[in-house]
C-alpha cells in the first residue's frame, strides 16, 4: 500500500481552480460549513480525503484527493445538490457557463512514496 490508500482500489486525483480576489475567507468559510448533503454525496461518488490548499498570492486554489478506481464522478455534475454548491459558491471562483469552477487538471511531476 502506498500512502493512506491501496493503489489497487484507489488512485489519487490532483487539479487547481482559482479564486476571484479578496474572497480567500468567504471561501474558506463556506468549506467550514460544508453542506452534510454534499459531503454524502462526494464520499458515495468514491471521493476520499480530499483536501483543498491555496495559494494566498494568486488565489490558486490546489486540490488532491483519493478515489476509488470505480468513482462515479462523472455523474456529479448532473446532480441537483452538486448544481446547487456551485451557484452558491461561483460568485467566489472562476467558473463555467454552468457554474462548475473552471478545473485545470494536474499530472504529478514527482512522489515519494
Amino acid at each position: 500500500m502506498i500512502g493512506p490508500f491501496d493503489p489497487a482500489t484507489h488512485e489519487k486525483h490532483a487539479f487547481a481552480m482559482r479564486l476571484r480576489p479578496g474572497c480567500e475567507e468567504a471561501y474558506r468559510r463556506r468549506h467550514d460549513a460544508l453542506w452534510p448533503e454534499l459531503a454524502a454525496l462526494l464520499r458515495d461518488a468514491g471521493i476520499a480525503d480530499y483536501s483543498i490548499h491555496l495559494e494566498p498570492g494568486t488565489g490558486l486554489l490546489f486540490a488532491v484527493l483519493w478515489r476509488r478506481r470505480d468513482h462515479r464522478m462523472d455523474a456529479l455534475p448532473d446532480h441537483p445538490v452538486m448544481r446547487r454548491w456551485w451557484s452558491h459558491m461561483a460568485d467566489l471562483m472562476e467558473t463555467g457557463p454552468s457554474h462548475a469552477p473552471v478545473v485545470l487538471p494536474l499530472r504529478t511531476q514527482f512522489h515519494l512514496p
